[in-house]
């Protein structure tokens, strides 16, 4: 039976991905825990990461590409050291998430999706986060904070801004 090894060393960054992939059989049921891994280790799922998991998987970049667009777990793009994601869903919404949004939009100098230049800030929409009784709510690095209001998310902000000096 004929071995399949990770050819991750010219590849990646770091020997992460070779040590990551040798823990699994190469078979595409794995690729969600890989995935996971990744999107841990390093905050998103890099390009590179991609390429590593298409050839050791044998599956195509887009077929890579089309999960991890899928699951909103998953992201492409490094996030800041503070992931703020704002409940726009329909309870959130009705009790004034959208002028939160806005607040977050001026604060930070970023639209969701977005990381600010330092790296400390990203921001995200999301449709809920199940915690409806509390809306409107944000989360900050998945710390919910309910009854939330534009003065909270500013309370909240330079808090951060004041712990990491910037």
């Amino acid at each position: 039976m004929e071995e399949n090894k990770c050819q991750c060393g010219e590849n990646s960054q770091d020997k992460f991905m070779k040590e990551l992939l040798e823990k699994y059989e190469p078979k595409k049921d794995n690729l969600i825990q890989i995935l996971n891994s990744v999107q841990e280790h390093y905050g998103y799922v890099p390009e590179h990461a991609q390429r590593d998991i298409s050839d050791y998987l044998k599956m195509s970049m887009a077929e890579i590409y089309g999960v991890v667009t899928f699951y909103s777990r998953f992201t492409l793009k490094p996030k800041g050291k503070y992931n703020i994601a704002i409940c726009l869903g329909t309870a959130c919404f009705v009790k004034g998430s959208e002028k939160i949004m806005d607040r977050a939009r001026e604060r930070l100098n970023i639209q969701p999706g977005e990381t600010t230049k330092n790296g400390i800030f990203s921001l995200e929409e999301t449709r809920c986060v199940g915690a409806c009784g509390l809306a409107p709510v944000f989360t900050v690095n998945g710390e919910v904070y309910g009854s939330a209001t534009v003065q909270k998310l500013d309370q909240v902000i330079d808090e951060i801004i004041a712990k990491e000096g910037v």
